[in-house]
């Protein structure tokens, strides 16, 4: 038995008693997320509906763009997006107050086109000589690159890096364009970029200019099939997925 089916047979257990004492029935759950869970939910979803003969509608979108299709009440029994944007639309009425449950920690790390020479970023002043030697740098326009640029702020660098800046469309890894050889360096979270293809990990932040993103889910105040919903949310953040995160490059919250 592989360790993927161990787990994916500990967290079956474990669902099928969430379900035993809730009694929901098989139903479609519409779910709204950030694109930076895609593969976090590729591993977990399908585990789920097998257990429960639920199916999970996934619509994922970039932060900007998923706060406006809240807002502009698209269907949703469950959201999940960074904390700020779940103040933002509890505020405006669309998620339940006090519903909101911590789901991973992503942290953000450097990639390089596959064989390329691996730069150093073990200290921040190693950092920022590289981002300085790059002849140009991928950066998201979400928020990992939000974070990049204060960084580099505070490395009193980020006009000389935004110059050279390559920002792809909101959506799209940034990874993709270090592959293609579009950006000489990367920057974004580390579960955006583990799983491109043609690209080479270099490693996180060093921890003096690293941060953590969480990712949290919340219960619109338009939810349709809520009970169903909030055994996704047990099953998501169950202990027993903790090694699947890791191994996408997410910690548990």
């Amino acid at each position: 038995m592989t360790r993927r089916t161990t787990i994916a047979a500990t967290l079956f257990c474990a669902l099928t008693g969430i379900m035993m004492s809730t009694a929901v029935s098989a139903t479609d759950i519409q779910l709204l997320g950030s694109t930076a869970m895609r593969e976090a939910l590729d591993e977990l979803v399908p585990l789920f509906e097998k257990a429960t003969g639920h199916k999970v509608v996934m619509s994922l979108y970039p932060a900007a763009s998923l706060v406006v299709r809240v807002k502009e009440g698209a269907p949703a029994d469950l959201v999940m997006t960074t904390p700020d944007n779940i103040e933002i639309l509890v505020k405006d009425g669309k998620l339940v107050p006090h519903t909101r449950v911590d789901f991973v920690h992503s942290r953000v790390g450097v990639a390089v086109r596959s064989g390329a020479p691996k730069p150093d970023i073990s200290t921040p002043a190693a950092f920022k000589a590289t981002m300085l030697a790059a002849k140009s740098v991928g950066i998201s326009r979400g928020p990992s690159g939000v974070h990049l640029m204060s960084t580099l702020a505070r490395l009193g660098i980020a006009d000389v890096v935004k110059a050279k800046a390559v920002v792809p469309d909101l959506g799209v890894r940034v990874g993709t364009l270090v592959a293609k050889g579009q950006a000489e360096i990367g920057v974004q979270q580390i579960g955006e970029l583990l799983p491109i293809a043609g690209i080479n990990y270099i490693g996180p932040l060093p921890a003096e200019l690293q941060t953590v993103i969480v990712y949290s889910m919340a219960r619109p105040t338009s939810a349709q099939q809520w009970p169903a919903a909030e055994a996704l949310v047990k099953f998501l953040t169950a202990p027993n997925a903790g090694p699947l995160l890791k191994k996408i490059g997410l910690d548990p919250a």
